[in-house]
Order: structure tokens, then C-alpha cells, then sequence
């Protein structure tokens, strides 16, 4: 398998791995999660699709005798299990991602997002993107940590990067598009590189990519003949900065505009006197099977 500039911090210099990060975008935390939390997230994820643990809106109608694969094969992803899951909870704050966050963002994160990726055998991946153009930042700190669930291959879908494509601060424009390898979310495009400078992470269970928000990054069909590529990617930033995510609510000024419903991982919030929000469901992204909605 392919990993790359993996890091161990406890052992590792912060500011190699900061330099890292800055040059690449990205770096890689082997055993972000042990074998232990790992398997009891992917059964976890079976209880997550059958909504036991609390409603997923936009997912499919199962029968309650459905078997466990058929229920996970109905899903791509679901966004927020944080909210119905303790061990999503506990995989969001986990001590040896945010020991890598604090070095890469600074002492005070704070996370906004989580998603459970499926990915069963055919299902589509996703076109090149930014994190940024869906989740903005006031300071450019939107940082992803996207950990493996099963061993993440080429064959299965694993993620590409185009190594250093954040460095240029620039949030490349996006469009509709219908490429059958790709779920329905948009493609960026009118950037200056190739597809063919792009670089497959491939990494085992456990394992952690953590990247910046400028990062350009697709994964592609999960092509296998059985099997998941099943993932967990959660999004974090600087607690300084606000999070102008969403609608402006009326009578709020854009630069006033301040997303709080958050989950404070390290360090202190400046903002804590505005109180958290509760704004997010968990719910489930169109695969393209039954259309995208425009």
C-alpha cells in the first residue's frame, strides 16, 4: 500500500509535521483509531443505516428483516452520524487525531461536520473538490481527517490528492456535472494541474489522511467485485475563526454570520458566550441511482 508522509506524534517533531502539511496539504496518522474502535464503528455503521440509533432522512425504505449488506449497500454516505452515534462522537475527538489537528491548525479546533461513507461494490466516488467551497472559513484553517474503515485501495476508491494544490489559496470554480464514476455533488475544474499528477492514498483500517481545505481530491468507483470502502470524515477548523457556513439568517450581516453548532475539540472557544446551536439531522447523500435533485 501506498502511505504517504505518514506521521507519529508522539515521537515525531511538530514542526516536521507542520512542514509537511504546509508543503503537500495533507499528512497521513497510522492507527488514528485501533483495530478495537475501528470494528465497532462498521457495526456500528449497520445500526446507524437501519436508523436504530436515531431517524436518517433521505435514506431507503428496508424492510426490518433486511440483511445487514442490503442495508449498507443502500447507502453512499451519511452525513452527521456524530449526531445519533457515541462512537462517531468518540472518533470525532479522538486524543491522537486532535494531538495532529492542534499541530496543523493551532491549540484551539473546533469540529462542524462528520460523514459516514459506505461505499459498497459499484457505488460511485466523488469529483475533484475543495472542502473549503462547501464549508468556508474566515482563515483558510478547514481541515479534513478522513479515516479509513476498511483497507482503502484503488480498487475499492480509495481518495487521489493532487499534492500541494492548497498552496495557492484559491477556491477554483465548480459545475454540475454527470460522469457516472461520481456521485451527484459538483466538480471543480479550471485548475492548473493534471489528473495525471494526482496521487492515490492507499491505507489501512485504522489509518487517518488529514488535509487542508484547499486541497484539491476525488475518489473514484469503488470497483471491487464485494466489499465496502467504508470511511469516516470529519471536518475541523480554528475555534478563532467563525464558521459563516449555510444561510445568512435574516437580519444578519455576512461578515456577522456564525455557524455554532459545533463540537469545541481542543483548547477554548472565543465564542463560547453566543452558546451552541443545534441546526444539523443526519441524513443521507443522493448516489445519483435515483437522480440528483437541481
Amino acid at each position: 500500500m501506498t502511505v504517504l508522509n505518514a506521521v507519529e506524534p508522539s515521537i515525531t517533531d511538530p514542526e516536521l509535521v507542520r512542514q509537511d502539511y504546509q508543503r503537500d496539504g495533507f499528512v497521513v496518522l497510522p492507527d488514528a483509531l485501533s483495530a478495537d474502535e475501528v470494528a465497532g464503528l462498521n457495526a456500528e455503521a449497520v445500526r446507524i443505516c437501519r436508523g436504530e440509533l436515531g431517524a436518517v432522512s433521505g435514506g431507503a425504505d428496508l424492510a426490518a428483516d433486511a440483511a445487514d449488506a442490503d442495508v449498507l449497500r443502500s447507502f453512499l454516505c451519511i452525513h452527521f452520524p456524530h449526531k445519533i452515534s457515541q462512537l462517531a462522537y468518540d472518533a470525532l475527538t479522538a486524543p491522537r487525531i486532535v494531538d495532529v489537528l492542534t499541530t496543523v491548525i493551532g491549540p484551539n479546533v473546533k469540529a462542524m461536520q462528520s460523514m459516514l461513507f459506505i461505499k459498497s461494490e459499484g457505488k460511485p466516488g466523488q469529483a475533484w473538490h475543495q472542502d473549503e467551497h462547501f464549508i468556508p472559513t474566515r482563515d483558510r484553517s478547514l481541515t479534513a481527517v478522513w479515516i479509513a474503515l476498511d483497507d482503502a485501495t484503488v480498487e475499492n476508491g480509495c481518495l487521489w490528492v493532487l499534492p500541494g494544490s492548497h498552496r495557492r489559496g484559491v477556491l477554483y470554480p465548480d459545475r454540475e456535472q454527470d460522469d457516472p464514476r461520481f456521485d451527484c455533488t459538483t466538480e471543480a475544474y479550471g485548475f492548473p494541474y493534471r489528473d495525471e499528477d494526482a496521487v492515490p492514498v492507499e491505507i489501512p483500517a485504522g489509518t487517518a489522511l488529514i488535509f487542508n481545505g484547499y486541497l484539491l481530491h476525488r475518489s473514484l468507483q469503488n470497483s471491487g467485485q464485494h466489499g465496502y470502502r467504508r470511511a469516516l470524515a470529519n471536518h475541523y477548523m480554528s475555534a478563532e475563526s467563525l464558521l459563516p457556513w449555510h444561510r445568512v439568517p435574516d437580519g444578519v450581516g455576512v461578515a456577522e454570520h456564525d455557524s455554532r453548532d459545533i463540537v469545541l475539540v481542543a483548547g477554548e472557544d472565543p465564542y463560547a458566550y453566543k452558546g451552541i446551536e443545534d441546526l444539523h439531522r443526519a441524513h443521507s447523500r443522493p448516489d445519483k441511482e435515483g437522480g440528483c435533485l437541481r
